[in-house]
């Protein structure tokens, strides 16, 4: 994200901008009451506004539910939310405020559900987001769970996409197939070929590639990591590991 973005944070252009109750939550950063309207006056909001908002809003409003944030979902936050040195202080006053304002986090799921109903993957990279988040202390707790499938039923994330997410955060020793969404009958040159469709899908290249903001990248490099161990799981258990390495030259 362009230091001009986080620059411009004080001021109310960007509530105006991005309009709804993440429109507000900037304007009452600003201290300006800005009218919690449906949609931008403007037009629609750019994307990396409504996703780095939106993330920083959810990922406050999850905090609150769960009660207690960590030094490691703080760390966690700030490796995701690329935010410039001398703006620090001020993403975490916006962090702060929207974990303190009446508006609940439905409402600001709503929109970023909304502005991305035709981009479902950018749905999930908040969701993503979200759970890399509250996976960073070694636990997902169970607020924050309940949390995170409520934030996925306004997405309109099926529970299936729900589960295979999740298996990326939480250790789940049985199932490196659900990680990447694969099936367990799938003979080895089909899970080959669903594996390499996916990364190809899901590399960070392709994020930038789109315009995405540096938050999605961050996101997407953390799932291809997810996505690779999985893979080498999946490897070492049918043995293509060893298969590869006798095969002649």
């Amino acid at each position: 994200m362009a230091s001009s973005f986080w620059g411009a944070l004080g001021g109310g252009g960007l509530g105006l901008a991005l309009g709804g109750p993440l429109g507000a939550l900037l304007g009452a950063l600003a201290g300006h009451v800005l009218i919690d309207r449906e949609g931008a006056p403007f037009g629609p909001a750019p994307r990396e506004l409504v996703f780095t908002t939106g993330l920083v809003a959810l990922a406050a409003k999850m905090a609150r539910s769960d009660g207690v944030v960590t030094c490691d979902e703080v760390t966690a936050f700030r490796r995701i939310v690329d935010v410039p040195a001398d703006q620090q202080e001020r993403v975490e006053a916006l962090f702060n405020l929207a974990k303190q304002t009446s508006a609940g986090f439905e409402a600001y799921a709503t929109q970023i559900a909304g502005a991305f109903h035709d981009e479902p993957a950018l749905l999930e990279d908040v969701l993503d987001g979200l759970f890399l988040i509250a996976a960073a202390d070694g636990a997902i707790h169970e607020a924050e769970h309940a949390y995170l499938r409520a934030v996925a039923g306004i997405f309109g994330i099926a529970d299936s996409d729900f589960a295979r997410i999740e298996a990326r955060h939480v250790r789940r020793r049985d199932d490196p197939y659900l990680v990447i969404g694969a099936n367990r009958e799938m003979n080895d040159d089909e899970l080959k070929r669903h594996y390499r469709r996916l990364v190809a899908a899901t590399h960070p290249d392709r994020e930038i590639a789109r315009g995405l903001p540096a938050e999605a990248v961050a996101i997407a490099t953390k799932r291809l990591a997810a996505f690779n161990a999985a893979w080498d799981a999946i490897q070492h258990e049918r043995g293509l590991h060893r298969r590869l390495s006798h095969q002649p030259a």
